[in-house]
């Protein structure tokens, strides 16, 4: 096998994933912010230009992150990041789910929408980022509520795949300087505890 990456926040999520695991897989770096994405050659490894991508031994290319590191589960099943039982399964799915649609996705169009690099993916608008940035303060507030059963991550009481997509949004919203409300006690101590993991990912230099 052999990953195509670089720095991106789904990328991102693949190098964490690999390192919870001690996954090693050789690696071909992307320089997205040379548009190296965007090269006939690597266009044809992933039309949508985009990273990280799974050259499996087949020769096929797999792409979208969550379905990489499924695929590497199946392969590397410990330890566990996307459940055991058919309940732990359904759970740990459902918020990754939500992480992604409903918190990450946001943090990520606050970026698209301010950052300089990405003008030429979407016409940037300024209102909507701000909106963006309200709406993504108010969905952390939810969070919040939601963890105020006291549960150490995102899922229960094991670090699991849903984490990973929550690590990644801290990450984006680092880039963006949104800052999550002191108020907010759950989402905050849960900050602490992933911002002191290992694997959570560097801020370039």
């Amino acid at each position: 096998m052999k990953l195509y990456n670089g720095m991106s926040s789904n990328g991102a999520r693949v190098m964490i994933y690999m390192a919870e695991k001690g996954i090693e897989i050789p690696t071909h770096s992307i320089d997205l912010m040379a548009n190296e994405g965007q090269t006939p050659e690597f266009l044809k490894v992933n039309a949508l230009g985009q990273v990280p991508v799974l050259q499996l031994d087949d020769g096929r290319y797999l792409t979208e992150s969550v379905a990489i590191c499924r695929y590497l589960e199946s392969l590397h099943p410990s330890p566990n990041l996307f459940g055991e039982t058919p309940e732990e399964q359904a759970f740990i799915e459902m918020w990754i789910r939500r992480m992604e649609l409903w918190l990450f996705n946001v943090a990520g169009d606050v970026g698209l929408h301010e950052i300089e690099f990405f003008k030429y993916r979407v016409d940037q608008n300024a209102d909507y980022a701000a909106y963006c940035r309200r709406t993504l303060v108010e969905r952390l507030a939810w969070l919040d509520g939601e963890m105020a059963d006291g549960r150490g991550f995102i899922a229960g009481d094991t670090f699991t795949m849903a984490d990973i997509i929550g690590m990644t949004l801290l990450f984006i919203m680092g880039f963006t300087q949104i800052e999550i409300p002191a108020t907010l006690t759950n989402v905050v101590r849960w900050q602490k505890a992933m911002l002191s993991r290992p694997t959570f990912p560097q801020m370039p230099g």
